[in-house]
């Protein structure tokens, strides 16, 4: 088992945000997860540096994320898709009343242990 804690950060009627930790207290990713009318899920995984993940192992973590949480789809029937993208987070930005964007603390977070 790769993933540590499973922290849900939005969710709305149709999509979810995640960290990703892998080791205790490091983020080591976030997973955006996109559910369409048709059944079919469309998840965006940004792995962070810090999780010094080695790129063969990215199928395995997929797998992992699809068991926890994504019962009713797959990738072998099809109705599970992802993009996976290495990066940084650079910034979290809110819009103010009079439309200037101000950087904020990261996520607010709520834990789910995997």
């Amino acid at each position: 088992m790769m993933i540590h804690q499973l922290i849900r950060v939005l969710r709305t009627p149709s999509s979810e945000r995640y960290l990703l930790q892998m080791t205790p207290g490091v983020d080591s990713a976030a997973l955006d997860l996109h559910y369409a009318s048709n059944g079919r899920v469309a998840g965006t995984l940004i792995v962070f540096p810090e999780a010094k993940l080695a790129t063969e192992k990215i199928p395995d973590l997929l797998r992992e994320i699809d068991e926890i949480l994504l019962p009713e789809a797959s990738v072998e029937h099809g109705n599970l898709t992802f993009v996976v993208v290495q990066g940084s987070v650079v910034g979290n930005f809110t819009a103010e009343a009079n439309g200037d964007l101000k950087a904020r603390s990261p996520f607010p977070t709520t834990g789910l242990s995997a």
